[in-house]
Parts: structure tokens; sequence; C-alpha cells
């Protein structure tokens, strides 16, 4: 990704005179103080230190100064950047990008270090049919309670993403299949006790969801397939529940 200067290298120097002006100024008024530092650092004996030496040391430490403010603001936009590539455009949970490429990197770790890590998948019911009844706000408001509920129930070492419109998913670190699965109740259990509230209505969340330990050797796509089929599963086990 190219990321383009914050300010023209014309304006940069502008900045770096201005402040080698101010410099200059207080230097007059001041003495040599503050610039011999500068100058044994250098190299320079003091004795050497006539007006043009000092000129040329104070515009050093003015680019150097210029140079260090646009590192960190260089700095800062990157971390911006990099957190806006990661994040869902409308939820605050990392993207189906973001979510496969820390998916690859719990299968490597399952591998490496022999620690289990295992997925959960959510997926949503009945979004279209809020959308189509109570407008597309409220199906907004059903996916942000949703994350919001998901976010406070897990640990900072685990990761939510949202991998579709009303899909999401769950990694959990140090989680075995039985662990996973203990786990994925209970967020259900914590998501079916807090359903959406919207402009007066209660809006009562239905879903289903599956848990699957991540094995060493599987790929992203096969983990999801397979934690997709444990959801299928348990949302078959539903239905024939509810016959």
């Amino acid at each position: 990704m190219k990321v383009e200067r914050n300010t023209p290298l014309r304006s940069t120097r502008s900045v770096a005179q201005a402040a080698y002006a101010r410099r200059v100024e207080g230097t007059a008024a001041t003495g040599l103080e503050g610039v011999a530092p500068a100058a044994s650092v250098l190299g320079i004996p003091e004795s050497e230190f006539t007006p043009r030496v000092r000129d040329a040391i104070m515009g050093l430490m003015s680019e150097v100064d210029t140079l260090r403010r646009e590192l960190n603001q260089t700095r800062a936009r990157l971390d911006e950047v990099e957190k806006t590539a990661d994040q869902d455009g409308m939820l605050p949970l990392l993207n189906r990008r973001a979510f496969v490429r820390e998916l690859t990197r719990y299968i490597s770790f399952a591998g490496r270090y022999n620690t289990p890590a295992s997925l959960i998948y959510f997926d949503l019911n009945r979004l279209k049919q809020t959308n189509d009844t109570l407008g597309h706000a409220a199906g907004d408001a059903v996916l942000a309670h949703f994350s919001e509920v998901l976010t406070a129930h897990v640990r900072d070492s685990d990761c939510v993403g949202r991998l579709g419109g009303d899909e999401f998913g769950v990694l959990l670190s140090h989680a075995n299949q039985e662990q996973a699965q203990r786990k994925a109740d209970s967020l259900a259990k914590a998501l079916e006790a807090s359903p959406t509230k919207w402009n007066g209505n209660i809006i009562p969340v239905s879903f289903a969801y599956g848990a699957f330990e991540l094995k060493s050797g599987d790929n992203p796509d096969v983990a999801m397939a397979r934690a997709d089929q444990a959801m299928y599963e348990q949302k078959r086990a539903q239905k024939n529940a509810a016959e």
C-alpha cells in the first residue's frame, strides 16, 4: 500500500526554516547555550564555533526535529490504516479477511506447540424478516447488539469476527472440543438472555451455532467448513425439537 507523505517537501522545509530562525534568535539572546553540546557530539571543537558553524548546527537540529515529528505522524497513520483494513465496515469486529488470517495463525500454533484452539460459528436466523418488517435500521441494531454481547463474553486472547452478513466467528485459544462446546453453549445463553431493544421494540434473537476444534494441518477453508457443518447440524436439531 502506498502511503502519501503527510506534507509536501516544500512545506516541510518552510517549517524547518521557521524553526531554525526561532532557534537562531534564541541562541543570539543566550549565547552558545544548548549549541555547544550538539557541537561536541558532532566532534567540532568549541574554539571553531564560528557563526557559520553555529548556523549549520541549528539548521541540522531543526531538520532532525522535523523528521522526528514526521516519522511519528507516519507511524500513527499506518497504525490507523492497519486497524481500518482489519475491521468490519459496520461493526467493531474483525472482517473476514483479518479473521481468516488469525484462524491461520491459530491453526499454526495448534500444530507447532500442541496447543488446542477452537472455532465457534454463529448464524443469525430471521435477520431478513427483521429488515423487511421493521427496516434495515432495526436489522443493523440486531447485528450491533449481537456483536456487543459476543465480545463482552470472550477473553482478550480470543478473536471475534463478522464472516458475512449474518454470520459470526469466535476463535478460542487453549480450548479443545469439549471446552469449546461448553463456551458455545454459554455464549448462546448470554445471547438468548439479551434481546435487542430498538425504538420501543424487543427483538428476540434466534441463531444456530457450532463448535469445532482446530486440527494441525487444517487450512482455513476446511476449518470454517467443518464449523459451518457443526452449526447446520445444531440447526437441524433445533428444527426437529420444535416439530
